[in-house]
């Protein structure tokens, strides 16, 4: 098409009355996001010669996405949730609020109210016969000193790349738990070696990295938020050194600093004083947290998640 027609002033104008621009009533933030998010879109039509039936095999895709819940998957296989982190990286290095343990996506699979242990917990409920994994650390300050008392809340995936909650085979809060650190800020849990798992293959995210030329893996990983009074909240994941794709995961989430080193053994001295039998897994982690006096600050950032107010 040779006629563009989403810079002509009668389209703009229109643009604004479809945005609620020219009355007084709603939210004046989304009328200005919604205008800028139709004056692009136009634009894009207009550039790139957007035929009706490519627009509306895009409106059916925003459709079979909303079906299988995968908009959260998709933000993470785009890049948009790791630029996130890139402008709020940004803004802290501006901002003077550097150093610590990075952060990384938070990702969909997050449910809020696991079981709050003291200094240690078991993370799995047994049903799955996995590698077990012992993991410890201590969340420290900039200056290295301990946080007593911070919340370690963590959860990861099965050994078939599954989350419970959002997989109904598992158990309530299966491989996820919140837990306090003591007065050298320890923690300590049990768990299995998760695995690294894929996007859903007949899935709208993987449809969609399939046109890109892009696979839809991830390598193994563990996610935490980290919290204490007086600290800034940290969200995080550390991945499994090892890992397939460990520096090619499909949702950008791997950092240098969050390789975490996983180390297998058979030794059997060992895994009788942990109290089990065969081959083991451990991981030795340490979380560095900005202290804060904002109380804005301290808590993870208002997102629609499974089981939170």
């Amino acid at each position: 098409m040779t006629v563009k027609i989403s810079q002509t002033e009668s389209v703009q104008q229109f643009l604004k009355e479809a945005s609620g621009q020219l009355n007084d009533a709603g939210s004046p933030r989304v009328k200005t996001l919604i205008h800028r998010i139709l004056k692009d879109t136009v634009k894009i039509i207009d550039d790139l010669n957007v035929t009706p039936e490519e627009f509306w095999k895009a409106v059916n895709y925003f459709n079979e996405l909303g079906a299988r819940q995968e908009a959260g998957l998709l933000v993470a296989g785009v890049g948009l949730e790791h630029y996130l982190d890139l402008v709020m990286d940004a803004e802290d290095e501006e901002a003077g609020k550097t150093g610590g343990t990075p952060r990384t996506i938070e990702g969909p699979l997050y449910v809020a109210g696991a079981p709050l242990s003291k200094n240690e917990a078991r993370l799995d409920d047994g049903a799955d016969a996995g590698t077990v994994l012992f993991m410890k650390g201590q969340v420290k300050d900039l200056d290295g000193k301990p946080v007593a008392n911070a919340i370690v809340d963590v959860w990861h995936a099965n050994t078939g790349g599954t989350y419970s909650y959002f997989d109904p085979a598992q158990s309530e809060f299966n491989l996820r738990r919140r837990i306090e650190t003591d007065a050298e800020g320890n923690y300590r849990f049990r768990s299995i070696v998760p695995s690294g798992y894929g996007c859903p293959p007949d899935g709208p995210t993987q449809k969609l990295l399939d046109q890109l030329g892009r696979h839809g893996q991830r390598p193994a990983h563990i996610h935490f938020f980290i919290s204490a009074p007086g600290h800034r909240h940290l969200t995080t994941q550390i991945n499994l050194s090892g890992e397939q794709y460990l520096y090619d995961d499909f949702a950008y989430a791997t950092r240098d600093e969050l390789v975490a080193e996983i180390r297998f053994s058979e030794d059997q001295v060992v895994a009788r004083s942990y109290g089990v039998e065969g081959r083991f897994a451990e991981i030795d982690f340490d979380f560095a947290v900005q202290s804060t006096a904002q109380a804005a600050e301290q808590s993870r950032m208002e997102r629609v998640r499974a089981l939170e107010d």
